[in-house]
């Protein structure tokens, strides 16, 4: 099988494309720097091929697919920074990104005739209630500009293909980036005391678990939408930190603020970020580990 990877420099396009050479598929890596030199530490880099790609450049999109010719795409890239898609001046770009260059790659899917991974969010609902989202749900209130991108990704992609996974993840860490844990770890250097929400609900996704799930999931033909995250049940960000400070052995103090207390974010988030995942055991899929697992297997792999 032959696979192409978006948004490899990113945390889980990184993880999926060493993933599929693990498995001995082939596999290319894309994203838009001209070369990508790995972990931003410096201590991992993807065991694939790489090509530079704009995926707003339809042309450009059209051309990079149909010369590896791959049997799936796995569509990790993204415009991922919340809060700045918020900026008038950042919007157009926003959108060309996450609807525009999503549909492009959806378009060449259907005239090769391959899958399509989607990465989507719990962004596209609105966060309201404690029930757990569905992934078959409709009921589309997306509450900022990424959320509503996101979603006209995942409408293009529905309305292109359907030889298509939608997946739904929440919460992202991995190696490959910046993330939550990695932010708490480097505020626990300067301060003794940090303030954290407590209302807003979900569960975390590390994404080199998540990864294994893609590529099982493109060995199939169990196409449709898909919620993804690791189990161990749902938290807030305030008792995923306290969780992280008693994983790593850091002495911190963690008070709970509510969304309104805390302030600070242009883009509203959802309170209820509650995904339900059943349907991946109902279509033979292996659910993720628990999150309390991902963690410390996650910051074990940080320390080295």
């Amino acid at each position: 099988m032959k696979v192409f990877v978006t948004g490899v420099a990113g945390q889980l396009g990184h993880d999926v494309v060493n993933e599929l050479c693990r498995r001995g598929y082939e596999a290319v890596g894309s994203d838009i720097a001209e070369s990508y030199s790995g972990v931003q530490d410096g201590s991992a880099v993807t065991a694939c091929p790489y090509v530079s790609l704009d995926i707003t450049d339809k042309a450009a999109v059209n051309a990079a697919l149909s010369r590896f010719a791959p049997d799936a795409v796995v569509h990790c890239a993204a415009w991922t920074a919340v809060d700045l898609a918020e900026d008038e001046d950042k919007q157009e770009k926003v959108r060309a990104i996450n609807a525009g260059g999503t549909k492009n790659i959806a378009e060449e899917c259907k005239a090769l005739d391959c899958k399509m991974v989607y990465i989507s969010t719990d962004y596209v609902f609105d966060g309201q209630g404690e029930t757990p989202w569905q992934p078959d749900c409709k009921d589309y209130k997306p509450l900022n500009v990424y959320g509503q991108t996101k979603l006209e990704g995942e409408l293009a992609v529905a309305g292109t293909l359907e030889k298509y996974f939608i997946v739904r993840i929440a919460w992202v860490f991995g190696k490959n980036g910046n993330n939550f844990i990695k932010t708490m770890l480097n505020l626990s250097k300067k301060y003794d005391t940090l303030r954290v929400v407590c209302d807003q609900i979900g569960t975390p996704t590390y994404t080199l678990d998540l990864s294994r799930l893609l590529v099982d999931m493109i060995e199939t033909e169990k196409y449709g939408y898909y919620h993804a995250t690791n189990e161990g049940g749902y938290i807030s960000w305030h008792e995923f930190a306290c969780e992280i400070f008693r994983q790593a052995g850091v002495k911190m103090t963690v008070n709970p603020v509510t969304t309104a207390e805390y302030g600070l974010s242009k883009a509203a988030r959802p309170f209820n970020s509650r995904l339900d995942k059943s349907k991946l055991t109902e279509n033979g899929f292996t659910p993720l580990p628990t999150w309390q697992d991902a963690l410390a297997r996650y910051l074990k792999e940080i320390e080295e």
